[in-house]
């Protein structure tokens, strides 16, 4: 449990200006990532201001800046315990009950 209460907009804001550093880190100027991430410039821009943009932006980013992996790993289960892996697996396998049809 984290109990390092930020505010989402706290969050944003340190998310975008790492993103930010590790574009001018490998020496990219916000055209050249945009192209390559297949946005456009004023995307990039709005990202790394905090501004809204699409989740399949962020992750376009980061896939170019070499991120992908923890993107990839952003929202795995914490599995601290057997009980953890065995909920894990039940949840895993439970599915939806199809609600029946109106013509049934």
């Amino acid at each position: 449990m984290d109990l390092n209460f930020k505010k989402p907009d706290e969050i944003v804001k340190s998310l975008c200006e790492r993103l930010r550093q590790e574009r001018i880190r490998r020496q990219f100027t916000q055209a050249e990532l945009a192209q390559r991430a297949g946005v456009g410039v004023n995307t990039v821009s709005n990202l790394e201001a905090g501004r809204n943009v699409g989740f399949e932006v962020v992750v376009r980013v980061a896939m170019v800046l070499g991120l992908t992996r923890e993107m990839e790993n952003l929202f795995l289960p914490q599995l601290e315990s057997l009980d953890d892996l065995r909920r894990l697996e039940t949840s895993a396998s439970r599915q939806r009950i199809r609600k029946r049809s109106h013509n049934a």
